[in-house]
């Protein structure tokens, strides 16, 4: 089992910026994946951005340029640098760990909310 804790939401102006973090516990060494999800209401989950062990990294397109995902392995931590914020980033995000590039074994974090403010 591993557990996920994030940290980081909050709310901010259009423009501004967010550190989201994510650290997990456990069966730690099993975890291929790390990255960050999101739901907004009355929307499906979708993804923002995951990370591999070996750095590879995955971006929806509606925030590259303006997201940064960060992985420290030794610390178990992911971290989502969030800039140029919009009101259409406002979401429930959810860190997201899995042992594979498919869903199949994954764990989730409890979520963490941001708000953007126009």
């Amino acid at each position: 089992q591993v557990q996920l804790v994030e940290s980081g939401g909050g709310l901010v102006q259009a423009g501004g910026s967010l550190i989201l973090s994510c650290v997990a516990s456990g069966s730690s060494d099993s975890i291929y994946v790390m990255g960050w999800h999101r739901q907004a209401p009355g929307k499906q989950r979708e993804l923002v951005a995951d990370m591999t062990r070996g750095a590879r990294t995955n971006y929806a397109d509606s925030v590259k340029g303006r997201f940064t995902i960060s992985r420290d392995n030794a610390k178990n931590t992911v971290y989502l640098q969030m800039n140029s914020l919009k009101p259409e980033d406002t979401a429930v995000y959810y860190c997201n760990a899995r042992p594979r590039t498919s869903y199949l074994g994954s764990f989730w974090g409890q979520g963490t909310q941001v708000t953007v403010s126009s």
